[in-house]
């Protein structure tokens, strides 16, 4: 189960594909863990889940899947069985329909089912409403936005996404393509272009007096960027989901298998020149952070008033 030697021409390419394509597939929870941050009672609340409970449950689900992968060959019999439903298909199959067997397959289904649905409807569902909200709060609140990302999601059939596992691996390494470029921008915008600084009230503000309004609200530095992170990854997905070969689309396959180490770095030196090539207004002002604790109580007052003291002292 441990030592079956590599079917495939080039280990070390394989690997960093497997690597990005896992990274491609948890982009979109980095990138929207703002959603759910933004209820956290202190300032380094999200740290310790984001160091520790992420790799670690992320590791050890893979190496779950791998293990229990590998064992359905040996104790099933035939072919490697990747795809869960299959394999809980086949574990019934192979003890004859027998009540254990029915009892383990009912609730491996069941473990199934509820993980796609805390994935698929409170990840992705919920934070797309609180985005669809942000965006359009007049028609659109985080209920109606969840229902949309819901629907939507039912209509792109992503059952057909999984159908082999070639082509599952294509469609996970392919989120990196377009997730790598833009964590290099936000990377690069808040750590090294304003030196974690930020003047939160005036991100709420949606208009031309505000530092964050850049030209009619967009910050065209960014999607410069996002560009020239994403171009160079686009013909190595072509070329891994159609399966096209030869010496031509060799160096894109290898580019892309390295598709979120790529993107990140070439967005992020991107983003950063053009930031210090035509500077981006209101670099280095900022509010600050406000302990609103007193006595170990506070209230929105309190907090409120403090505020206004500290900016009042700051003019």
């Amino acid at each position: 189960m441990f030592k079956a030697p590599a079917t495939t021409q080039s280990i070390g390419w394989s690997f960093m594909f497997g690597i990005t394509a896992i990274l491609g597939a948890w982009g979109a929870g980095t990138l929207g863990q703002s959603d759910w941050t933004r209820y956290a009672k202190r300032r380094y609340a999200p740290t310790l889940s984001q160091l520790v409970a992420a790799p670690i449950t992320i590791a050890i689900t893979a190496v779950i899947g791998i293990v229990v992968t590998s064992a359905s060959r040996d104790v099933l019999g035939g072919d490697v069985i990747w795809n869960p439903i299959y394999l809980l298909a086949a574990i019934q199959e192979h003890y004859h329909s027998s009540p254990r067997a029915r009892a383990g397959v009912f609730f491996a289904s069941l473990g199934c089912v509820s993980s796609q649905f805390s994935i698929s409807v409170v990840l992705n569902s919920v934070s797309t409403g609180m985005d669809m909200a942000g965006l359009c709060p007049k028609y659109i609140n985080i209920v109606r936005g969840s229902y949309i990302m819901a629907v939507i999601g039912i209509a792109t059939q992503p059952w057909q996404l999984i159908s082999t596992a070639t082509k599952f691996l294509s469609v996970l390494s392919g989120f990196g393509v377009f997730m790598a470029p833009a964590t290099g921008v936000m990377l690069a915008d808040y750590h090294l272009v304003r030196k974690r600084k930020l003047k939160l009230d005036e991100l709420y503000v949606g208009n031309s007096t505000s530092i964050y309004w850049f030209r009619s609200g967009f910050n065209w530095r960014a999607f410069v960027a996002f560009g020239a992170g994403m171009w160079p990854l686009l013909p190595g997905l072509v070329a891994t989901v159609n399966s096209y070969t030869g010496p031509n689309w060799t160096g894109w396959v290898r580019l892309y298998n390295l598709t979120f180490l790529v993107g990140v770095a070439m967005s992020f030196c991107a983003f950063t020149a053009l930031s210090y090539l035509f500077p981006i207004a209101g670099l280095g002002e900022e509010t600050p952070f406000i302990d609103d604790t007193l006595d170990g109580q506070s209230t929105p007052q309190d907090s409120d008033s403090r505020v206004e003291e500290k900016a009042t002292i700051k003019v």
